[in-house]
């Protein structure tokens, strides 16, 4: 569904896909695979609130970008000293999976080209804040938030921060990201990993 929607920027040369890893390479790659352009990923960490991982406090990116919800660390009361205990953390994750994934291949040149950053879907938008960030350091020519399905204030707000940002779908109430998988089985990093040498596959073949 969201590979039809971004098809306007199939068979050019200056797209390329990046993922959110994990759960948005399977996306991703049927996106890239649809707009015959090429795929990586790019590595983003939620930093979740100590006791309450799955709630995030902001998130890192690949190249030293650190995203931060100032709401929720007050209303919280988070110290600065746990903040960066848990970034240290993440930190150190986001390391392991950019070598797990890419081995030895740099990150790509983003500058001046499309950068189109897909995710599995938006809840807080924390991580695709960090990326949209991290990448927007790297000068690219535009880019393009793309998710199959998000909550409708989270794709607004993320507007003021990318070039474009397509959400295929806007359900109401939101609730999670998973409620609106038929299958929201956990991506594991072999599947990435496959799913990765699958795209770089496709594009030797249509070279």
């Amino acid at each position: 569904m969201l590979a039809q929607v971004l098809v306007g920027y199939a068979n050019r040369s200056d797209v390329i896909v990046l993922a959110l890893p994990r759960g948005g390479v399977p996306v991703a790659y049927e996106v890239a695979k649809k707009l015959h352009a090429p795929l990586d990923v790019f590595v983003v960490r939620k930093l979740g609130v100590p006791g309450h991982e799955e709630y995030a406090m902001g998130a890192i990116a690949s190249g030293g970008v650190r995203v931060l919800n100032d709401e929720v660390l007050q209303r919280l009361g988070i110290s600065d000293a746990a903040v960066d205990a848990v970034t240290r953390y993440e930190q150190g994750e986001l390391e392991r999976r950019e070598r797990l994934y890419r081995a030895d291949r740099p990150l790509p040149d983003l500058r001046s080209r499309t950068v189109i950053l897909v995710d599995d879907g938006l809840a807080t938008g924390s991580t695709m804040l960090a990326a949209v960030r991290a990448v927007r350091a790297q000068q690219p020519a535009r880019t393009v938030v793309a998710v199959p399905t998000a909550a409708a204030e989270t794709c607004a707000q993320l507007r003021s921060e990318a070039d474009e940002v397509v959400c295929a779908t806007t359900p109401e109430p939101f609730r999670a990201v998973g409620t609106w998988y038929d299958d929201f089985s956990q991506t594991s990093d072999e599947e990435v990993r496959e799913l990765l040498a699958h795209a770089q596959q496709d594009a030797a073949h249509a070279a």
